[in-house]
């Protein structure tokens, strides 16, 4: 039935309203239309039907549609599209179109852009069936990688490039693609099986110059096409994700920074986090971000992998104010670790500190190895580090003798630590807690139940302490001690001053982190400011009560003495 079969409005009254519902057309549409007859041509301009409700049964998939939406006619048959949508899966309306303006529809295709692929991938792969039915034959050959891969017509509409490719093929021979993709539509949609034709095979082409890119991915990456439990491989994540990158195949390639993130580790961080910046994937990049600035001095700081680690990465990771370490002098040997694995490549194992030391110290002494040509380059990531943290005279002595530092930077450093002995641990060179703090840590996980480190900085000696509960509860804080009442390591008081002030005014933040299911908790006492005494009610520090299952947990304290 076509619209022509309404009734004529010249025998009918004023007002009258007639309405007709259009039975189910070739690609599966339901119509229902109704049209007021008016007197006055002048009230019905261009004598065009109001389309007052539009539903579509699209093979059992139902949707609703805006009723206010502007319909145009084109074709003999009346048939009519969204202007706004125009490919929105009425092929033979787009068809019809193209023959009653004049218009060449393969010259069309040509722009494959201009095609709406995205949504007619939605409307193809939401309505064919996953996997290629028994009796079918591989209907599109792929030229790709030196090899001719057999592919199905309805899981190559998965792919973006590939539905592309697919379509632009058509064009190029003659054939009329949206009549093509309307006959898939009606054969998938068919209950009955279809009659057996003589396969037409479309070639396709496909040239891949990605470098991460191996046959083996690219093949696991055309089997997710057919499946979703396609399993991938860690060995192949990478070329698979990048085969997703260039399929435009979006569920895969997110499956792929899925498990990357998950198996972030020493020796896969540099090629994961490389991958991530190449193809913009930000998730990755701070999920790199995050686990190296967690990992950077108990972990991958003792393994040669810490040479694959990019200087750019490196330095962001050392601004962070979230970074764990468990001492400012640790966080400078992980640095000096990295230069001198940069500049002997050949190494394959981690060297002593000592041996670091001597590789420094070999260079004349004339001029300190940041000022050479060859170290300047290194410069950036020793200005991310807080050196005014260090306070122990041994560790002192060896930043002094290994001429690696300017003298300028090392005289200021041990003037600023001079200045705040006199003054009774007041630190004038430094204001910003979360950027200049002095940073201590403990790294907490399953083997004990109490982790305790002495600390001592200007004259002050500190116990920082955490206590594993039963369960998954954890409670830190950080207690002055006074430098009689117990037996201090010789670590903390060998050549250490010894304030005899009662009361010291310190500003503190106490933080716990650890990972959870691929999520990083994160807990903090925030920002506090205390003045810690020598009797016990005025010693301890607030204490951070938290509850994670995350093993390890990262524990950093972190404060400044303020001008008191």
């Amino acid at each position: 039935m076509t619209l022509t079969s309404w009734i004529d409005s010249r025998d009918t009254p004023a007002g009258m309203q007639f309405g007709m519902r259009t039975p189910r057309d070739s690609v599966g549409y339901t119509r229902k239309y109704k049209r007021v007859i008016f007197r006055n041509e002048s009230e019905t301009p261009n004598n065009e039907r109001e389309l007052t409700r539009f539903s579509v049964s699209f093979f059992g998939y139902s949707t609703q549609n805006p009723p206010r939406l502007d319909r145009r006619i084109s074709g003999v048959n009346d048939r009519w599209r969204f202007p706004r949508e125009p490919y929105l899966g009425d092929l033979l309306g787009l068809s019809q179109l193209s023959r009653a303006t004049g218009v060449d529809i393969d010259n069309e295709l040509k722009i494959i852009d201009r095609l709406h692929i995205p949504q007619l991938q939605k409307i193809l792969t939401g309505s064919i069936k996953k996997k290629p039915k028994q009796y079918t034959m591989a209907d599109v050959t792929l030229d790709c990688m030196g090899f001719k891969w057999e592919l199905h017509q309805p899981q190559l509409f998965n792919s973006g490039t590939l539905t592309k490719l697919y379509i632009h093929a058509l064009s190029q021979k003659n054939i009329d693609p949206l009549k093509e993709l309307e006959k898939l539509l009606r054969a998938e949609s068919s209950k009955e099986q279809p009659k057996r034709y003589p396969i037409k095979k479309i070639a396709i082409s496909l040239k891949i110059n990605d470098p991460l890119v191996t046959k083996t991915a690219f093949a696991t990456a055309l089997k997710s096409l057919y499946t979703k439990e396609t399993e991938v491989h860690m060995e192949d994540v990478l070329g698979v994700l990048a085969s997703a990158n260039i399929l435009q195949f979006p569920v895969l390639f997110q499956k792929c920074v899925s498990l990357m993130k998950d198996g972030i580790s020493p020796c896969t961080i540099q090629a994961y986090y490389l991958a991530a910046c190449k193809y913009k994937e930000e998730l990755l990049i701070t999920a790199c971000e995050k686990w190296l600035e967690m990992n950077l001095v108990p972990l991958i700081g003792r393994q040669i992998y810490l040479r694959t680690i990019p200087q750019e990465l490196l330095q962001k990771v050392l601004k962070s104010h979230r970074l764990f370490t468990f001492s400012e002098f640790d966080l400078l040997k992980t640095a000096l670790y990295w230069v001198y694995l940069q500049l002997n490549l050949k190494l394959q194992s981690i060297p002593i500190y000592e041996t670091v030391l001597a590789f420094f110290n070999s260079f004349p002494k004339k001029c300190p190895f940041l000022e050479r040509e060859l170290g300047q380059k290194f410069l950036p990531v020793f200005h991310c580090l807080r050196l005014h943290g260090i306070t122990k005279g041994k560790d002192l002595e060896d930043i002094k003798h290994i001429n690696f530092f300017p003298e300028a930077r090392i005289v200021r450093i041990l003037a600023n630590h001079y200045h705040a002995l006199e003054r009774g641990g007041d630190m004038f060179h430094v204001k910003d807690l979360s950027t200049q703090g002095i940073r201590f840590g403990l790294l907490i996980n399953q083997e004990n139940k109490i982790y305790s480190e002495m600390i001592g900085v200007y004259g002050f000696f500190f116990e920082i302490k955490g206590i594993k509960h039963s369960g998954s509860s954890y409670s830190f804080y950080m207690q002055r001690i006074k430098y009689s009442d117990m037996n201090l390591p010789a670590v903390v008081c060998e050549r250490s001053p010894v304030s005899l002030r009662q009361e010291r005014l310190v500003k503190y933040e106490i933080r716990a982190q650890s990972l959870v299911d691929g999520n990083w908790q994160e807990f903090s006492t925030n920002t506090l400011t205390q003045k810690f005494g020598l009797i016990k009610s005025t010693s301890k520090s607030h204490t951070l009560k938290i509850e994670t299952v995350g093993n390890p947990v990262f524990v950093t304290f972190a404060f400044i003495f303020p001008v008191s």
